[in-house]
């Protein structure tokens, strides 16, 4: 077994700011243990996706097979598995979207690893590698020291600073791999439209919660959102209640997300909610209830109805832009 840490990544997703915060992750504890970064590639990767990588990496492989041209999880858990196993590296990390998310417990067990979800933080001490993650519906932090090598972590990629360039570049291999025969077979593929800025990557964020009372004033919220060159999301409830698609849901149970700012809009503040921007920036209220729990986590707030602030404060933007 290395010191080595090896990233898995989708090629299907590019180069985007879940892949940096994994390859940043990787860095920062190939760093501590003293090996090095080693990058797979599963999927068909386009030049950008390889150079970006290489750039931050010290060696990338690339498994580009036609059988691996869709996302099968048979296939990719086979290909990262292959290539760890020739690897022996100290750890193995994915990101946190559908990929990591699914084959993260599926590889740990393959490799005979310890397995752990949505870390936030990873360190060495006295050589074990130990993982930080939320607790409590993230009312706590818990550390796990993983015992079993290697330690497989999907971590929170958008929690984490993008890995510096090495400087040359890694040399890329292409990898010959030994695939099964796919048990299932995608039949029809649907890509929901998406509306301005993707919520994933956004560097800002206004988000609503139930408190709106309806879906009508979400376009207000689209209005600032604009403005701003901002996403939009929104709670759980708002989305349970219909008013917006399950794709804007924040928190626990939907996106983590990692904006420079976050501005909650007639949010409550449940633990739920609050451990999906607990990576924000800066976090700013606007709610009615002076004792909402957003008040007691948010770096800047106003006790107000949102209506007589929402609509002041688009107007103002715009005077400013001007």
């Amino acid at each position: 077994m290395s010191n080595d840490v090896v990233i898995c990544l989708s090629a299907s997703s590019g180069y985007d700011r879940v892949a940096q915060g994994v390859a940043g992750a990787g860095r920062e504890l190939a760093d501590e243990l003293g090996g090095s970064l080693c990058a797979v590639i599963v999927g068909a990767a386009a030049d950008e996706t390889v150079s970006g990588v290489a750039a931050v990496a010290d060696a990338v492989i690339v498994a580009d097979q036609p059988e691996l041209a869709d996302y099968q999880t048979e296939s990719y858990l086979a290909a990262f598995e292959q290539t760890c196993r020739q690897l022996e590296p100290a750890a193995v990390l994915l990101g946190s979207d559908t990929v990591g998310l699914e084959l993260t417990p599926r590889l740990a067990a393959r490799l005979g690893g310890s397995p752990m979800s949505d870390g936030t933080g990873l360190r060495v001490v006295d050589g074990a590698i130990r993982v930080t993650r939320s607790a409590y519906g993230g009312k706590a932090e818990a550390v796990f020291e993983l015992k079993r090598s290697p330690a497989v972590v999907w971590v929170r990629a958008r929690g984490f600073e993008p890995a510096p360039p090495t400087g040359d570049g890694a040399a890329v291999e292409r990898a010959a791999l030994e695939l099964p025969v796919a048990a299932t077979r995608i039949v029809e593929r649907h890509v929901e439209e998406q509306e301005g800025i993707p919520l994933d990557d956004a560097r800002l964020v206004v988000g609503g919660g139930r408190g709106l009372g309806g879906a009508e004033p979400f376009d207000d919220l689209r209005s600032l959102a604009a403005v701003m060159k901002a996403a939009v999301g929104a709670s759980r409830s708002a989305c349970d209640e219909g008013w917006v698609p399950p794709s804007y849901q924040i928190g626990q149970t939907g996106k983590k997300i990692a904006p420079e700012l976050y501005l909650a809009v007639a949010i409550s503040g449940a633990a739920q909610h609050m451990l999906g921007v607990s990576d924000a920036k800066a976090l700013c209220a606007i709610n009615t209830d002076p004792e909402a729990p957003i008040f007691r986590n948010c770096h800047f707030g106003i006790v107000e109805d949102y209506r007589k602030v929402v609509p002041p404060l688009i107007e103002r933007l715009r005077e400013l832009k001007q």
